[in-house]
């Protein structure tokens, strides 16, 4: 059953003809990171310290160039947006090469999966402003609960608790920019947590990235508790020490 809003939007499950706008959408939900990730970087007191490090070097080896002073500082300042940047984008990749290179064996053709799009009207055209996937996983042994996200992190307190080795993950929540603070993220969160009760599941998990503030608060105010926070990542280690960016677990008990 689709799910309406006084915004006048619905989701339904993802169709082949979405591949396209989902494709796009995907790509650009992730990319936005880039910047929030790269802003909160560079003010860390560490990073601002190591700039004008450089950039004093810069001054010095320049014979009082304040020119070559900027463009050491620069020169810093691009790495770290380099390292925020493949993170992302090394992410991004992964998943247009993996899971949704065929969303439709991935998620539609596996019981325990599944991946849905939100449409609006747009000055009289449906299209395609969000989309959300689950992946279930069901009896996974102590210590084997990790992805390609989160290194090899093992099952919390909070999920043992729980008394079910058996989870479920949201993933690839996207909402378009135009679309946003119209509580449709909280909307593809309740259809993806129905989803997840109908299929008998007792613990539903996601990971954020910490530039994310405004999903981690969403699904704060959704119930659910960060179960851990860790820096090791797919990409290169020494970016993600870099970039400053943590890996969010997040549980919530349903």
């Amino acid at each position: 059953m689709a799910h309406k809003s006084d915004f006048q939007f619905s989701i339904r499950e993802y169709k082949l003809s979405d591949q396209d706008v989902v494709m796009s959408l995907f790509h650009d939900g992730i990319l936005e990171h880039v910047y929030p990730a790269f802003f909160k970087a560079i003010s860390n007191p560490d990073h601002v310290g190591i700039a004008l490090s450089i950039s004093m070097a810069g001054y010095v080896l320049g014979g009082s160039s304040y020119f070559q002073a900027l463009l050491f500082g620069t020169l810093w300042a691009g790495f770290i947006y380099y390292c925020c940047h493949d993170i992302y984008d090394s992410y991004m990749m992964g998943r247009l090469n993996t899971d949704m290179a065929d969303i439709q064996a991935s998620y539609l053709e596996i019981p325990d999966n599944g991946f849905w799009v939100a449409e609006a009207d747009v000055n009289g055209q449906v299209k395609v402003v969000g989309m959300v996937a689950v992946t279930g996983q069901r009896g996974v042994e102590e210590g084997e609960r990790f992805d390609d996200l989160n290194g090899g992190v093992s099952v919390t307190e909070f999920a043992q608790d729980a008394g079910d080795r058996s989870y479920a993950r949201m993933t690839h929540v996207v909402v378009a920019f135009a679309w946003r603070r119209r509580n449709l993220g909280s909307q593809l969160t309740r259809k993806a947590l129905d989803f997840c009760k109908d299929r008998g599941f007792s613990r539903f998990v996601m990971a954020l990235s910490s530039p994310q503030t405004a999903a981690i608060s969403m699904c704060q105010k959704l119930g659910f508790v960060q179960t851990s926070s860790y820096h090791n990542t797919h990409a290169n280690p020494w970016f993600s020490k870099l970039a400053r960016i943590n890996v969010i677990e997040m549980e919530k008990l349903i």
